[in-house]
């Protein structure tokens, strides 16, 4: 049975990795530091465990106890923390609107050449220097949803596990293969060696549209994605075989980077 632990003071240590969940910089180094992150919400916090991930500990109001009763049972050692919906605020920063959040132990990162040989005909996606993790977020819930077999993230793109990441993509995060490559643009190279035509969503004078992309049937695809103000680099540019546009109506110049991804993901379905 789940140790089950009352907690009414908000500087309580055992609270402390739910610690001011919306200061960014704070929780970037208090996860790293402890390996880990937070999932809100019960349904994120179901599919975190059905992943295979360890809790620490959770954070519940106590109407969640009989709702959550056999993800808490399937990890006893994980002390269970009920407080208030006042405490709860006091904790984090912010209202924590389900009254449900659970601390998570991280994995280690996917080796890349181990995750690229494992797709053997389909497609991934590489998100470069997104800076904002709602966009990250529904990018992962879009290749989720529409087969994308695996992602990739650059060194300086926002964290995927962050909790406003994890939260959007609706614990999609989590059924996605992913890692972060150490090396951008140089792991573009792996991408070769391992068959896939790279393909960047770039507005260039040689760019081809996304109907001609599709057109291709590629065997091996991967679909990069740059920053949400300037997009992809000329550095990056340079170095992918084709680059992609998407045709516009209206006047619009662009698409919000996730809803970008999402219409690719869909135009180069198998």
């Amino acid at each position: 049975m789940p140790v089950i632990v009352e907690v009414d003071q908000a500087d309580d240590p055992r609270l402390a990795d739910y610690v001011q969940l919306r200061e960014v910089n704070l929780r970037r180094l208090l996860e790293e530091e402890h390996g880990l992150f937070i999932a809100e919400g019960d349904k994120v916090i179901r599919r975190a465990a059905d992943a295979g991930y360890e809790p620490r500990s959770f954070l519940l109001a106590p109407r969640w106890l009989d709702t959550l009763a056999d993800v808490l049972e399937k990890w006893p050692e994980a002390p269970v923390y009920l407080v208030s919906a006042e405490l709860a605020e006091q904790v984090t920063g912010f209202h924590v609107h389900r009254g449900a959040l659970a601390s998570y132990r991280r994995q280690a990162p996917a080796d890349l050449d181990t995750l690229l040989a494992g797709v053997t005909h389909g497609r991934i996606a590489i998100f470069d220097d997104i800076v904002d993790h709602t966009n990250v977020g529904a990018g992962f819930r879009a290749a989720a949803a529409l087969g994308v077999d695996a992602v990739l993230v650059s060194p300086t793109c926002a964290d995927p596990l962050y909790r406003r990441s994890v939260k959007v993509s609706m614990g999609t995060v989590f059924q996605v293969p992913w890692t972060r490559v150490a090396s951008w643009p140089g792991a573009l190279d792996q991408l070769r060696e391992h068959g896939f035509v790279t393909a960047a969503f770039a507005l260039t004078d040689d760019s081809i549209s996304l109907d001609e992309l599709a057109a291709r049937r590629d065997a091996k695809l991967a679909l990069i994605f740059g920053t949400e103000g300037h997009g992809l680099s000329p550095h990056v540019l340079r170095q992918t075989d084709l680059t992609v546009k998407i045709p516009m109506a209206g006047g619009v110049d662009s698409l919000n980077v996730a809803s970008s991804a999402a219409v690719a993901f869909y135009a180069t379905r198998p």
